[in-house]
């Protein structure tokens, strides 16, 4: 089993930045692609960012050039600073991790999400 816990949301005034970060711990063989999704109220969850295991990143449109998606493979954390943060970046984001278990399966982990609030 996959943990994935989420922390650094918060309200923050338009202009701002925050930093997201999400830890996986549990027993898996490796991690591939970890990403950031994200769902405002009375819209779908869609892709914010994501990176590989090997740094190649992907972003929305709406996003490039204000988030940053890392990742620390030694401690299976990845993180999204977003910067320059907008009212409609407001949503419950959500981490999100493709992992390979100890039997060689691949496996997709979500974690219970942290609230972003932009105020204007």
């Amino acid at each position: 089993q996959v943990q994935l816990v989420e922390s650094g949301g918060g309200l923050v005034q338009a202009g701002g930045s925050l930093r997201l970060s999400c830890a996986a711990s549990g027993s898996f063989f490796s991690i591939n692609a970890m990403g950031w999704y994200r769902q405002a109220p009375g819209k779908q969850r869609e892709l914010a960012a994501r990176i590989t295991s090997g740094g190649t990143t992907d972003y929305a449109d709406s996003v490039k050039g204000r988030f940053t998606i890392s990742r620390d493979n030694a401690k299976n954390t990845v993180y999204l600073q977003m910067n320059s943060l907008k009212p409609e970046d407001t949503a419950v984001y959500s981490c999100n991790a493709e992992v390979v278990t100890r039997d060689y399966y691949r496996m997709t982990y979500w974690g219970k999400g942290t609230l972003v609030t932009v105020s204007s």
